[in-house]
């Protein structure tokens, strides 16, 4: 137990230094360290303060002692323009932290955030590592670990300065009194990690229990009217009562941890006010020092005890700050994990003309059954292609093998480059934002004129649903206000303004006609655009320049505009409306 105690120190010290270091080498690190610079000045100057308001202190309880009202009005205005220049000192000193540590959140957020989204990270997180609520890592974790990181490295410091400035004042009281402060620090503390050492372990499952009961609310808001027509309001009682109980539980334990710790905790606490006045106070009562140095003796004392007494005054925030930062570092790991991973096992390779597959082989998720056998075929630019099977399985996973997110088969796939082929699922996604945003690739809101994206909408008959929501800059929530064939026609709008070589359509048939399918098709070959239709309903009465059979056991037929068909692995042609 205390190797493993010892090897989580460690750990969580290597993962505070390199959160550190990699903020200084940032983008931001130079104003970081003119906030940290800053900071440490602005310490100096209330450990110096409190220090010359001890002796204040002193000679103002003395003045009274002695009934000296000069001294004693000369000492007030002294002890005024002290609280006045710390109170200036101090509120300086708060905002810098903040800006500190809003800085550093800025920083390390969109460092996760990035490298969440790059290279499809997003998608393969869950499948490639199992780590649990990436989201909640990201935001709360992140403000968690950054002030609490922030704040431990500030105590830590002002705890050092702290402990050297009055170690000297209480020296000069009493050499007693000082070594009556170290050794019930010491002893304050082991006690502190012993009592308190399995919060860090609940402190982290927490978390992932609040998380896990957040997103099963959410799930419920997001699916509300899926759930409402299923009549699925008993299964999500049941599971949400389920997280809440183990939530509460867990919570329960941690609850009677700190119970226990808070024992000890404020007794130490309560017992720092009355042992220097224990020990000063019978040599004032024998005349061998004023009454002054008592009232100086117990603001020292209590202010060492502060310093040496971090372990005690602050494990509660210490358990938190090891579970947090336990979880940023296995979702930094999970990150760097999921880059090296390889999601898909066929090799993606690019080319703008054509889209190649050379003897692709795709198994189904489970490995059990071969979905697609030995496909070797290419697609010329330009040409319209139609892709049938037996069950929607082999369809699907070619679907995703090209796009580059199927991780189960072998072979190699030659296409475009992912902007210059698109994919558009059976269900669309049109992502939050402007309708502007939504039709038009990221970085072309501003070089694509009102005119040519209208005169796309009316091609396809949207215009007047665009006018409905209130034009271009209208910002909703539009799954709500599009119906799944408007939403999917919105899709093929922008997949016109965005020019690719290429489009994979996924079931086209499950949400529009054959009428609108054929139209749609007619303008993607019109703008020279090659695409490829996985077949659902209607898509296979329309014409199409070859036709792609999957059959039941994986191996595959090819027919062509005429010809007859042969089997698997090999072309012939046929006549066909597919």
């Amino acid at each position: 137990m205390a190797t493993n105690r010892k090897q989580m120190i460690r750990l969580t010290w290597k993962r505070f230094r390199g959160a550190i270091r990699m903020l200084v080498r940032s983008e931001q690190g130079p104003r970081a360290l003119v906030f940290a610079t800053t900071l440490v000045l602005l310490m100096l100057a209330i450990n110096g303060l409190n220090v010359i308001n001890s002796y204040v202190g002193r000679d103002f309880m003395s003045a009274i002692e002695n009934k000296n009202l000069t001294a004693f009005q000369m000492q007030a205005l002294v002890y005024v323009a002290i609280f006045l220049l710390s109170t200036v000192v101090l509120v300086f000193y708060r905002f810098t932290e903040e800006r500190l540590g809003i800085l550093w959140r800025e920083q390390l957020t969109w460092r996760l955030t990035e490298a969440y989204l790059s290279e499809r990270t997003y998608y393969r997180l869950d499948s490639t590592t199992g780590v649990a609520n990436p989201d909640q890592r990201i935001t709360e974790d992140v403000k968690a670990f950054t002030t609490t990181t922030l704040s431990f490295l500030l105590l830590i410091l002002n705890g050092t300065v702290t402990a050297i400035s009055f170690s000297g004042v209480l020296w000069t009281i009493s050499p007693f009194l000082f070594t009556v402060a170290v050794v019930y620090a010491v002893c304050g503390s082991a006690m502190t990690v012993l009592l308190g050492k399995p919060l860090i372990r609940l402190n982290y499952h927490q978390f992932d229990m609040e998380a896990n009961f957040r997103a099963d609310l959410i799930h419920v808001r997001e699916n509300s009217e899926s759930i409402a027509l299923a009549h699925r309001e008993g299964r999500f009682k049941t599971r949400l009562k389920s997280r809440l109980g183990a939530l509460t539980g867990n919570f329960r334990r941690l609850i009677r941890i700190n119970r226990n710790l808070g024992f000890f905790t404020n007794g130490y606490n309560y017992f720092i006010q009355i042992i220097p006045a224990l020990i000063i106070a019978p040599k004032f009562i024998f005349g061998e020092v004023e009454f002054g140095v008592i009232t100086q003796s117990t603001m020292a004392f209590a202010t060492l005890l502060g310093a040496f007494s971090l372990i005690v005054t602050q494990f509660q925030s210490i358990s938190t700050f090891t579970a947090v930062t336990a979880r940023l570092h296995l979702l930094s790991e999970a990150i760097e994990k999921a880059h090296q991973t390889k999601i898909c096992a066929v090799q993606v390779d690019e080319s703008p003309d054509s889209v190649r597959y050379e003897n692709v082989t795709l198994l189904s998720a489970d490995r059990s059954r071969v979905l697609l056998e030995d496909l070797t075929l290419e697609i010329p630019r330009g040409s319209r292609w139609l892709v049938t099977a037996a069950d929607d399985a082999p369809k699907l996973a070619m679907f995703r093998a090209t796009a580059g997110v199927w991780e189960h088969g072998g072979g190699r796939i030659v296409r475009p480059g992912l902007d210059d082929i698109l994919f558009l699922p059976e269900r669309p996604y049109l992502p939050p934002g402007s309708l502007r945003d939504v039709l038009l690739r990221t970085g072309r809101e501003n070089l694509t004129p009102d005119p040519e994206v209208h005169a796309v909408l009316y091609g396809l008959g949207l215009h007047d649903v665009v006018t409905r929501v209130g034009g271009l800059g209208a910002d909703l929530d539009w799954d709500d206000v599009f119906s799944i064939g408007e939403q999917h026609m919105l899709s093929i709008a922008r997949i016109l303004l965005a020019h690719p070589v290429f489009v994979f359509l996924d079931r086209p048939g499950s949400s529009l006609p054959k009428s609108q399918i054929s139209i749609i098709l007619g303008i993607l070959s019109e703008n020279g655009i090659g695409v490829v239709v996985l077949a659902k309903n209607g898509e296979t009465n329309l014409h199409y320049d070859s036709c792609l059979e999957i059959k039941a056991d994986g191996k595959w037929e090819l027919h062509r505009e005429s010809g007859s068909p042969t089997h698997a692995g090999h072309e012939d042609l046929r006549d066909l409306s597919c």
